[in-house]
């Protein structure tokens, strides 16, 4: 009965991860729809507009509470490093494939990885170290450095990728203060105001179809962080993660039959790689919380 129960939860997970899933592969489809018809900043200063509407059930009360100056610092932090990485995101998807945008991403959790051992004191193991090393071949397998002429939307995704890994960062330490939905929140609010020069600078006029579709990629980017908090609360991320895969699947089929890009399988090779040793890193880890949890022989005899 047991084992009925935690598969049980495994196949909730597992289905909150696949709608997880389809929420950022939709995200991605509509910003791609959108062929850069507005500037990186100002699309991205709409879709936020709108992403911070939802949110503010959650933002006042945490506003008329108030924060310390070192809270307000890190939101301040987490606003700028979030500024940067959905300006370059949104110009790498009106550069490249919606494939190598997805594949490229992979290396968030990659980021943040190396950035907890080097800023945060968290040890990296033997066994991390070279997961992390075989993730960064598959980013050279999808990017190819060398053997292609790299587009600015390259370069551009994987200074998004790095940028939204240094955000995680800041994040995990403001949520050691504050609720995940204040994080969430405030971070809406500081990259609203952080994009809202830079749209002024580029803005051109919006038709109602394209403002339209930004709040759809709102509401689906809304979605999706929902889903995904749902599945890693029913499953361990060792069951989640794998799943993850798919949706380079999904975006590779998007890009041939909506959009008529080329089947590129080297991206799918290189991003199954990157996802192989992004779920061995989070198997290791689950297993050293395990291990941590397990109390030694004869510790619970009287």
């Amino acid at each position: 009965m047991q084992m009925d129960r935690e598969t049980s939860r495994d196949l909730v997970g597992i289905g909150w991860m696949l709608l997880t899933g389809l929420c950022f592969v939709a995200v991605n489809g509509i910003v791609r729809g959108l062929d850069g018809a507005l500037p990186a900043p100002q699309a991205a200063f709409i879709r936020f507009l709108f992403g911070l509407a939802f949110l503010v059930p959650v933002l006042l009360p945490a506003l008329r509470k108030g924060f310390s100056r070192s809270l307000w610092a890190g939101f301040a932090v987490r606003g700028i490093l979030h500024v940067i990485a959905v300006t370059a995101w949104f110009y790498a998807m009106s550069r490249i494939t919606v494939a190598e945008v997805t594949a490229i991403g992979f290396l968030n959790p990659i980021v943040v990885t190396v950035g907890a051992a080097l800023f945060l004191g968290e040890k990296l193991a033997l066994r991390r170290i070279a997961a992390i090393c075989v993730a960064l071949f598959g980013a050279l397998i999808v990017l190819r450095p060398g053997l292609r002429v790299l587009d600015p939307g390259h370069l551009s995704q994987v200074g998004a990728a790095l940028a939204f890994g240094a955000s995680y960062l800041v994040a995990k330490q403001l949520s050691t203060h504050v609720s995940a939905a204040v994080v969430v929140a405030m971070m809406s609010l500081s990259v609203a105001i952080g994009l809202a020069p830079l749209a002024y600078i580029v803005w051109v006029p919006p038709s109602l179809t394209q403002i339209g579709w930004l709040g759809l990629v709102a509401v689906f980017a809304t979605l999706g962080h929902y889903t995904m908090t749902r599945a890693f609360a029913a499953a361990p991320l060792t069951v989640t993660q794998p799943v993850t895969f798919l949706q380079l699947i999904w975006a590779s089929m998007l890009g041939v039959f909506v959009f008529h890009e080329p089947l590129d399988g080297w991206v799918i090779l290189g991003g199954g790689i990157m996802i192989a040793s992004i779920t061995y890193i989070t198997w290791r880890e689950a297993q050293k919380r395990a291990q941590l949890k397990t109390p030694p022989v004869g510790a619970t005899k009287a």
